[in-house]
């Protein structure tokens, strides 16, 4: 069976891993087979290894170290956040090394709630610097991401709202998935 990834991208503060986390949960509930990779920690080290290594692609050899093991335990479904996973979406899919059908989606959410999450998560310790690369990250994503990039604006949804949209776009309750090639 061939895999499918589901690429979920955003600012920080947007909600990646929660809606990530919620979708999980509700794959559960439905008893779907899948797994969860947190891309943003396949490459977390310091010296950050894109920086002191560039060709390393260390985030890219782990996912497919990790995917690898997956597939050999039957998972065909994936799900995958990562800040910028749809700008990378090709690269990774490659990676994988198996072909998946690939569903990126961009999470969007305005400064003000993306400052608020970031103050939730962080204890209510939030450093400006964070703030500016989030909402720096943000534009880029906006600008960058390719046409085949699903949007969803996350300001009036909750996690479990976000992830209702995620598990219609992935397709992964009926036979042919929402998706295009990236």
């Amino acid at each position: 069976m061939r895999s499918h990834v589901l690429f979920i991208s955003g600012r920080s503060g947007v909600g990646k891993s929660t809606s990530a986390l919620a979708l999980h949960e509700q794959l559960i509930d439905m008893n779907i087979q899948h797994a969860v990779i947190e891309g943003d920690y396949l490459d977390l080290a310091h010296p950050a290894p894109h920086e002191a290594f560039p060709a390393a692609n260390l985030a890219e050899q782990n996912l497919a170290a990790m995917w690898s093991a997956y597939r050999s335990l039957g998972y065909h479904r994936l799900i995958y956040t990562n800040t910028v996973a749809a700008l990378m979406s090709a690269d990774l899919a490659a990676a994988m090394g198996d072909d998946p059908i690939v569903t990126a989606v961009l999470l969007r959410s305005s400064g003000r709630h993306a400052h608020s999450r970031l103050e939730r998560r962080n204890h209510e310790a939030i450093d400006a610097g964070l703030l500016d690369h989030s909402a720096a990250m943000g534009r880029r994503l906006d600008e960058e991401a390719p046409t085949f990039v699903h949007r969803i604006d996350t300001d009036e949804l909750n996690p479990s709202e976000v992830a209702a949209q995620l598990f219609a776009l992935a397709g992964w309750g009926t036979q042919s998935p929402v998706t295009e090639a990236p």
